[in-house]
């Protein structure tokens, strides 16, 4: 995993729009170590560029010509891939939230944020961490507790059956995760660290990642925003 001051952050750039590439690069080209490797058009090009540079983040556009950001992305985690996907839109929507962060994308930005706020995006992502534009949090948070995006639909050109938001992701699993595994959860979905969990919780930053590896295995999922979702899914479930 990469750190602030060690080796420098690989950063692919994906979006059919020249414009936005460019400016994309110029902001943070060189910024806190991070280093850009390449540019692509769609998502077939973000696949084949991952494959040539195994970038440690992919910022990458949602709605493009050909393969679309999400199916990308969907590819990407199912393949392996270690980038750490960063999505980024134009528009104010949670249309495509819940679809990008459930096929493996760890943050969801619009394009328009300050440029703080995409290099900062950057260098969490390389860490692991999410961050979300105030208005796709509040979306995201939201359309999980209400299952406010309708019926569940194929990814675009994936074929994959998604699911509702407000539905459980496998009962059988669930049914398997222990009470304190719930609550590391819930924790994970306040957007709480490791450490900030063992301090509420007076145990080991070890035991937490013990718990989380745990959760992963158990629910199927790849990263923390994917355990945060279920997080709210079961709240949203419980007080139904």
């Amino acid at each position: 995993m990469v750190t602030r001051g060690q080796d420098s952050i690989s950063v692919l750039i994906i979006d059919d729009e020249v414009g936005i590439r460019m400016g994309l690069r110029l902001l943070i080209d060189g910024a806190e170590r991070i280093r850009v490797v390449g540019e692509g058009v769609n998502g077939d090009e973000a696949l084949t560029l991952a494959a040539r540079h195994d970038p440690d983040v992919i910022l990458m556009d949602v709605r493009m010509p050909g393969l679309t950001g999400i199916d990308a992305v969907q590819q990407l985690t199912d393949t392996g891939s270690r980038a750490k996907v960063v999505m980024l839109t134009a528009f104010d929507t949670e249309e495509f939230l819940l679809d990008a962060l459930r096929a493996g994308a760890v943050s969801f930005l619009l394009k328009d944020a300050p440029p703080e706020d995409i290099v900062g995006a950057v260098l969490d992502a390389a860490q692991g961490r999410s961050v979300f534009s105030p208005s796709a949090l509040d979306r995201l948070v939201r359309a999980a507790a209400t299952g406010s995006n309708g019926e569940a639909r194929p990814l675009e050109g994936s074929g994959k059956r998604q699911r509702e938001p407000g539905a459980t992701r496998d009962d059988g699993a669930l049914a398997g995760v222990t009470s304190r595994e719930r609550e590391i959860a819930r924790y994970v979905a306040q957007g709480m660290t490791n450490a900030e969990i063992a301090s509420a919780l007076f145990v080991s930053q070890a035991t937490v990642k013990t718990h989380l590896a745990s959760l992963f295995s158990k629910l199927h999922v790849t990263n923390r925003v994917q355990l945060a979702l279920l997080a709210l899914e079961w709240d949203a479930t419980e007080h139904a």
